[in-house]
């Protein structure tokens, strides 16, 4: 045969020119004459199943039984019956004999009794699989007789096939033809190609050839009597050989005995319909059916009822068949997820089920419906996919991710939910190392910034520790310009206690990305101050902390003196480095929002933050536009003013610090520029009629002078209070972040000389940078205008209500 199928192929391919399937190995078994064919399409190398039947000559008399088997199964419709995709018919040339091909081209299926062998159930798990089994070839067969009027005449093992997922199919339609049973008193045949059905599977009255009686009794009989014949063929594990071996019950289930004697009954007005013996067996009241035909109407359950199916169905499956789970109840769930007839539990049931696959299926099956799923607009899907995302999140591939996953999953960032966003945040925790340097920078960075600073603080602490944990993922220029001014000035300085604790953790734990400059003069004085903290774990994480920066200055002095034994940069463990992430979950169980408003004592004082704000800009010395429109809505976390939500300023391609100031570099402006400075501030810095501001000592005018220069301003100060507040309110539109900028620290030493345009591209970070530590000397006093730094603005309205 293979030889033949050979020479089919390859001797005269322009004959099988219809055919665009490619033709390969044939089952041991098949129904009648035909050659059951694994294949494939040409198209896109998906399997499908091709039967061929061969013949003499174009009347032999199998061929025109095979046609009318084609024209019936290309023509009858129904889950249970195979589905037709093609056929063709050709001749090919054997030598000097010339043969007649029939092909059918047909879903993907296999021989029933090989399909038995390779499942090797037993037991419970067999006869509930049995049961699926035959409850499909009974709706097959009851289709056929009761709404169509046909009898299919040969239903038995070979007649029936299993898909890949599983389920029987009927098939073998050479001898299907229409119940004719208004001529009853014709004797004439009503099966044209009876002389196909073996001896074995053929009733009483068929065996005698007494069409009378076969057209006075039901249109079922001659097909509940072959159901009878397939179901002792499965249970007894052979295939039937005399009509005799029928009367052998010791193989049936006891709860299909009854059923299965009247399915072969020696009266054919008797025999039972295949259709009662759907209604009526208790042999197909079990667990696998009862599943299976649940998921087969779940359009057609409620809410309520989907909800308990979906929670018992992950226990429930551990007791059913597992290939018959995974081929057959995994796809019905992937498919009600994808067309939304699954509520939220089904994805628990769907991820806990897709467990048991291999790592090749599960990539092919498995991960393309969860892709999909990420754009559903269920919220109780996307927390679903987010809570279980560190079971599927390592499967996923970085494009996937990129391209995919990350534009629907960002969405939860700015939700109005606190439990998805903070679940988007976990989340990154899995996506962020397969997504590229530009949608970090250009996005999720920008979301971060945001949730720093977020009204709930199991968010805030939660997005330090995951900045701490993606660091090593960021490129070098990022890692500068984020991380220190995320932790120190914003992490330290929260009011939530476990927040601070992270942000000296997330320090300790990126400490090898920091140079010596910026330990000693941005991370010590900020963390230095946690060592008096209300709270005793912030206190200890600080010590611990201060002691690893220490000895990492030390390493760096050692390799600035040359000493070879130095180990340079490396970082220096502190205990609890390892559970970072761990450590802040358990952290924000614990402690709960109550002690938000615990506060952090520190040198400056946080009570007026505008005021500090505008100290800061003012000897920094940068200039300020005012902007007309009105400030926007904002919050305040206890250290300054800060913007709350996702807002337009995403849209500007900055990550959500890069509108910060320069502060720590920042060299001194103009003379110009800085009384442009102090002009546009609400409330005059300086004396209009004191000149020389050179001199060390400071003029005290008499009261009357006072009066006369000053007394006006003092009164105009209370009048226009709330007008200066305002214009102060426009000025921290300019720069959001100016309020929790650290003010630049007094000392003797010059500042380096840079000029005036070049600090705003300096570093974008600066402004909220920590300041050096204070030096001992005296600030110099000179004239402004004409020194480093201006002299601090003296206001006569306050010294005049000093008492």
């Amino acid at each position: 045969m293979l030889k033949f199928l050979k020479g089919v192929v390859g001797g005269s391919s322009a004959a099988l020119k219809d055919l665009p399937y490619d033709i390969g190995e044939p089952y041991s078994t098949a129904w009648g004459s035909w050659v059951h064919h694994r294949g494939t399409s040409e198209e896109d190398g998906s399997p499908v199943s091709i039967f061929s039947l061969s013949g003499s000559s174009t009347n032999d008399g199998h061929l025109v039984a095979g046609r009318n088997g084609v024209k019936r199964l290309r023509t009858v419709r129904h889950p249970n019956i195979l589905s037709f995709l093609h056929s063709t018919e050709a001749e090919t040339a054997d030598g000097s004999i010339t043969k007649v091909t029939i092909y059918i081209v047909t879903e993907p299926v296999m021989p029933l009794s090989e399909k038995i062998k390779e499942l090797g159930l037993e037991g419970k798990q067999r006869d509930e699989y049995y049961a699926w089994g035959l409850h499909q070839i009974a709706k097959a067969t009851s289709f056929l007789n009761n709404d169509c009027k046909l009898v299919h005449g040969n239903v038995c093992i070979a007649s029936v096939v299993v898909t890949q997922t599983l389920d029987w199919k009927l098939h073998a339609f050479d001898v299907l033809s229409e119940f004719d049973g208004n001529n009853e008193s014709s004797n004439a045949p009503m099966l044209q190609y009876e002389w196909l059905i073996g001896s074995q599977y053929k009733s009483m009255e068929l065996t005698k050839s007494d069409w009378a009686t076969i057209r006075k009794s039901p249109a079922w009989a001659i097909d509940s009597w072959g159901l009878g014949c397939l179901i002792y063929e499965i249970f007894s594990g052979i295939k039937l050989s005399r009509t005799e071996d029928l009367r052998n019950t010791s193989s049936i289930p006891k709860s299909l005995l009854q059923d299965y004697q009247r399915l072969l009954s020696s009266m054919p007005s008797r025999r039972l319909n295949s259709s009662k013996l759907l209604e009526n067996s208790e042999y197909f009241q079990n667990k696998l059916v009862e599943t299976i035909q649940f998921m087969e109407i779940l359009n057609l359950k409620d809410s309520v009822e989907k909800d308990t199916f979906f929670r018992k169905l992950p226990n429930l499956a551990e007791q059913l068949p597992r290939q018959i789970v995974l081929k057959k109840l995994l796809p019905l769930l992937a498919f009600a997820l994808e067309f939304g007839s699954a509520t939220a539990p089904a994805l628990t049931a769907f991820l806990k089920l897709a467990s048991w696959l291999s790592t090749e299926e599960y990539s092919a099956k498995v991960l393309p419906t969860i892709v999909k799923l990420f754009a559903s607009v269920d919220r109780a899907i996307r927390i679903g996919l987010l809570q279980h995302i560190d079971q599927y999140g390592e499967s996923l591939s970085a494009q996937i991710v990129d391209e995919q996953v990350y534009p629907h999953v960002a969405n939860g960032f700015s939700d109005a939910s606190a439990s998805l966003r903070e679940l988007t945040l976990k989340s990154m925790l899995v996506l962020a190392p397969k997504l590229s340097q530009r949608t970090i920078s250009g996005s999720l960075l920008k979301f971060l910034s945001k949730l720093q600073v977020d009204e709930e603080p199991a968010i805030r602490t939660n997005t330090t520790i995951l900045l701490g944990n993606i660091a090593s993922y960021l490129n070098d220029g990022t890692r500068k310009r984020v991380l220190i001014n995320a932790f120190t000035v914003r992490a330290l300085r929260d009011t939530f206690s476990a927040a601070r604790g992270a942000g000296i953790m997330a320090l300790s734990a990126t400490s090898s990305y920091y140079d010596a400059n910026e330990i000693a003069t941005r991370i010590l004085p900020n963390v230095v101050v946690l060592t008096i903290d209300p709270d005793s774990d912030v206190r200890s994480k600080a010590f611990q902390a201060v002691e690893q920066f220490l000895q990492l200055l030390k390493q760096y002095e050692k390799t600035a003196e040359g000493d070879s034994g130095a180990t340079g940069t490396g970082m220096l463990s502190i205990p609890g480095n390892a559970g970072l992430l761990g450590w802040a979950m358990s952290s924000l169980t614990m402690k709960g929002k109550h002690s938000e408003q615990t506060t952090v004592h520190t040198p400056s004082s946080s009570s007026a933050p505008l005021a500090s704000s505008s100290n800061t800009i003012t000897e920094s010395g940068v200039d300020l536009t005012v902007s007309d429109r009105l400030p926007s809505s904002a919050s305040i976390d206890g250290w300054g003013h800060l913007e709350n939500g996702i807002g337009d300023e995403h849209d500007d391609g900055k990550d959500g610090w890069d509108d910060l100031e320069p502060l720590e570099d920042a060299t001194q402006p103009s003379v110009l520029a800085t009384i442009q400075a102090a002009q546009k501030l609400p409330v005059s810095l300086s004396k209009p009629n004191v000149s020389n501001s050179r001199s060390k000592s400071i003029i005290k005018p008499s009261k009357d002078e006072d009066h006369g220069a000053w007394g006006d301003t003092a009164e105009a100060s209370k009048v226009t209070s709330k007008q200066s507040i305002s214009k102060i309110s426009k000025e921290d539109e300019v720069d959001p972040w100016g309020a929790i900028a650290a003010p630049v620290p007094k000392s003797s030493s010059k500042p380096q000389k840079v000029k005036s345009g070049e600090f705003a591209d300096d570093d974008l970070w600066a402004s909220i940078a920590a300041p050096p530590p204070t030096m001992g000397s005296k600030p110099s006093l000179a004239g402004r205008g004409r020194s480093s730094r201006p002299t601090a603005p003296k206001l006569g309205a306050q010294r005049i209500n000093r008492t």
